[in-house]
């Protein structure tokens, strides 16, 4: 069963993995698909709205005579991922407290 996920879930998914290294769109998208289904139409107006908020810088690399656009994590973004990070914890908690009571050490 596929949750429906808010545009704060692909923020912070796509700045986790723009935290680990550079890369550009479909690496992204792959290594989004493994926390939900995302599609490159999806992903791009996300990456230009963190671009837009200052989480995110792009630039170009030549590969096999055309360039390849890359995308970079600011320091804001860094910031950022970590208040998304604290929240995700504070969240799952609660969620899995909701969902299964007392039975998520068990």
């Amino acid at each position: 069963m596929e949750f429906q996920v808010a545009s704060a879930f692909l923020d912070a998914c796509v700045l986790a993995v723009l935290s680990e290294e550079d890369t550009y769109g479909y690496v992204l998208t792959q290594r989004m698909r493994e926390a939900t289904d995302i599609s490159e139409s999806t992903l791009y107006p996300v990456l230009r709205r963190l671009q837009k908020s200052g989480y995110l810088t792009t630039y170009d690399q030549p590969f096999q005579g055309r360039n390849r656009r890359y995308y970079s994590i600011t320091e804001e973004g860094r910031q950022k991922v970590e208040e998304y990070r604290k929240g995700w914890i504070e969240y799952r908690s609660r969620v899995e407290q909701v969902m299964f009571g007392g039975l998520q050490n068990e």
